[in-house]
């Protein structure tokens, strides 16, 4: 098995930036084809030899570039004040306790926003146990990611 096929099995196939599904047929040259990212998280950049391989989309590994990746908020959700998630989880790791990722004005809305959130930190951060709760104050509902 190559060292791709190995990567995007344990990623299940899901693209790290965009957390979409990677097809395994589509040529490696196309935008929507896999390639293996090297991510160097800065609690680990001082060290060598520290990158994790994750499987992305060609296209998304491509335009991230020499940038910081970017995990995109679904439009569905009802969140104001979004924190960005990749810098958050990248917090929670080197110093650990509990961060407000954004507000909902109503728990139901804040409670999907929680759900899909567990749901992508559990592949984002593989190796974290991070929960999510939402938390009432102020007329409104906050989301928290725990470490």
């Amino acid at each position: 098995m190559s060292r791709l096929e190995d990567v995007a099995e344990r990623d299940e196939w899901r693209c790290w930036i965009c957390d979409e599904p990677v097809d395994p047929r589509m040529s490696v040259n196309d935008q929507r084809g896999p390639s293996v990212d090297q991510v160097i998280t800065k609690a680990k950049s001082k060290s060598k030899g520290a990158a994790e391989e994750r499987l992305a989309h060609r296209g998304c590994n491509t335009r991230k570039g020499a940038v910081a990746a970017v995990a995109q908020w679904p439009d569905h959700l009802f969140i104001a004040d979004p924190a960005p998630i990749i810098e958050t989880v990248e917090s929670l790791r080197r110093k650990g306790g509990r961060s407000v990722v954004g507000r909902s004005p109503s728990r139901s809305d804040a409670d999907a926003v929680a759900a899909w959130l567990a749901d992508r930190v559990s592949r984002l951060a593989r190796d974290m146990e991070l929960r999510v709760t939402v938390e009432a104050g102020g007329g409104q509902f906050m989301v928290v990611l725990h470490a």
